[in-house]
């Protein structure tokens, strides 16, 4: 922030940035004297001509006769066609650059020499102008001499590129705020190829085996965090994407984004990661005036291209006079409203967009507001009396008896239902004492260890027992209550003396098998016969439950 007073929330004074530096989404220009100075830079217009023109104010009058050197650095978007425009997996990729021979100036320029730096070395084809020289991956034109003003020569390129052709179409980028230490960034993307269409099949086969299939396709791409993001998560609409990976440096967090699939040209993906942040590094406060200064747009791989922005930032309940300070030009929308727990008249949110943006873009946006601080009292106030109303509720109900009489039916048929549920749950538990049972059996039938098997039966036999003698307990209590789903107890207790004697049986003949004294054959054909059967007592027992 650079402002004196300013401090971050912790209390501990942190140096800011001495100054801002307008991009305004306009060349990017810097003299000669400071390389890090940049300096004004306005969009203007030329008389009679088309185009976007851009004066640039220099940090002194240049005298007569006088030399300043400028670097000037401008970022394009899509001017990379590929052609051909589809291609087979096992193609390479190839793309056609069509810019401008000279240096678009409204000044006459004495000598000048362009240089096009290309991905590959195999180039198809490229304009001849002047006799260019070629070396490798360099294409170099001129020097042209005595250049007219807004001069144009169409240049171009035909070669090979198989960089990825990564394309962000639209990303919704949330960034929530709370005065209790944590602000939660949230980012929705929707990426897409717009290298060449993949034309015909795709085979896992070929690309997981050949090096060079899909050479232009991408796996995966590399988004870098803020130092202290934490909690971070990667998901879509079927759930977490597990096949990411984490990386914390020193100075920011590098995640490994993998899609669930390859993406060739024209596939999309649409994900979205999100992690916490503290509040102390991107908020500071001077009395009840408040500034939070965070990233517009953020990494998301090297060289982004990203066609459609929308950021909304959250700001705590009862924000007011709100200002943002933007190094570039923005479009804001008017204001939302977002209610989460515990609020009562909304969060104020600000929401703004942005197109084509790219790496230069990342910069930070300055939001200020006022707060007053005694609103963080607000929401436990609120957890407080609403427990203090659940409590007065609950004891004026334990209390008072709204009944006019008493139902002993009631109370009885209240009493069977609910030894009812602890039957249904025993019963349940029962069974699934089996199926740990069968994975013993099986883990015997791997490890051949006689141990694991004899483990499994002990562990059965004495659950086994425990749960049935629960279950025979219930049912006495039924019988006392003259229920007659005390005989419906009684037939789940036989079925179940069958099912397990199935179960037993299967382990004694999975014995045999490991022992060589069965025939795999033999024990393949009586384990089918034997789950055939316990399946369905297992039936009958569940229709009698729901019958309960």
């Amino acid at each position: 922030m650079g402002s004196p007073g300013w401090e971050p929330l912790d209390g501990n004074p942190r140096v800011g940035s001495p100054g801002w530096e307008p991009l305004d989404g306009n060349p990017r220009v810097k003299g000669e004297e400071e390389e890090e100075n940049t300096l004004e830079v306005r969009e203007t217009k030329v008389k009679g001509k088309s185009g976007k023109f851009f004066s640039v104010k220099l940090p002194s009058p240049l005298a007569p006769g006088a030399k300043i050197r400028v670097s000037v650095e401008m970022v394009f978007t899509h001017v990379l066609q590929p052609y051909p425009t589809h291609i087979t997996q096992s193609e390479k990729q190839f793309v056609v650059f069509e810019g401008n021979h000279y240096f678009y100036s409204p000044y006459f320029t004495k000598t000048q020499t362009t240089r096009v730096k290309l991905a590959s070395r195999n180039v198809e084809s490229y304009t001849k102008l002047g006799n260019p020289s070629r070396t490798e991956d360099m294409i170099e034109y001129g020097p042209f001499k005595d250049i007219p003003p807004y001069s144009q020569d169409t240049l171009k390129v035909h070669y090979e590129n198989n960089s990825p052709f990564l394309t962000i179409t639209s990303m919704t980028r949330v960034i929530e705020v709370s005065h209790w230490g944590n602000i939660a960034v949230e980012e929705t993307v929707d990426l897409k190829h717009t290298g060449a269409v993949l034309k015909g099949p795709f085979s896992r086969y070929d690309y997981q085996r050949q090096p060079d299939s899909g050479i232009s396709s991408v796996k995966s791409f590399k988004t870098i965090l803020p130092a202290a993001a934490q909690d971070v998560y990667y998901r879509d609409e079927i759930g977490n994407i597990s096949t990411s990976h984490l990386l914390v440096l020193d100075d920011s967090v590098e995640m490994e984004i993998r899609p669930r699939f390859p993406l060739f040209g024209g596939w999309k993906t649409h994900y979205i990661i999100g992690y916490n942040l503290p509040s102390y590094e991107y908020l500071y406060n001077l009395g009840d005036q408040y500034a939070l200064k965070m990233r517009f747009v953020d990494h998301v791989f090297d060289e982004q291209v990203t066609d459609s922005l929308t950021v909304k930032i959250v700001l705590p309940e009862g924000a007011k006079n709100i200002h943002v300070d933007s190094p570039y030009e923005i479009s804001r929308a008017s204001d939302e409203l977002h209610y989460t727990y515990l609020d009562t008249f909304g969060r104020p949110v600000i929401v703004a967009h942005k197109s084509n943006l790219v790496e230069q873009h990342i910069q930070d946006i300055v939001v200020h507001y006022t707060f007053n601080k005694i609103l963080m009292l607000q929401e436990p106030l609120l957890v407080v009396g609403a427990f203090y109303i659940l409590f007065f509720t609950v004891i004026v109900y334990v209390r008072l008896d709204f009944s006019i009489t008493k139902d002993p039916a009631a109370e009885a048929r209240m009493k069977v239902a609910c030894i009812t549920e602890q039957v249904l749950t025993l019963v349940n538990k029962r069974l699934g004492l089996y199926r740990h049972f069968d994975e013993a059996v099986n883990k015997y039938k791997q490890s051949r260890d006689i141990s694991t098997l004899n483990s499994g039966k002990k562990a059965l036999e004495t659950e086994h027992k425990a749960l049935t003698n629960e279950i025979a307990s219930l049912q006495s209590k039924l019988k006392t209550e003259g229920s007659d789903l005390c005989d419906k107890v009684s037939e789940i207790q036989k079925l179940d003396g069958q099912v397990k004697e199935l179960v037993l049986k299967s382990s004694v003949e999975a014995e045999r098998l490991v022992a060589g004294k069965l025939k795999k054959d033999t024990y393949i054909e009586n384990e089918k016969m034997h789950s055939n059967k316990r399946q369905d007592l297992v039936t009958k027992i569940d229709n009698i439950l729901d019958a309960l």
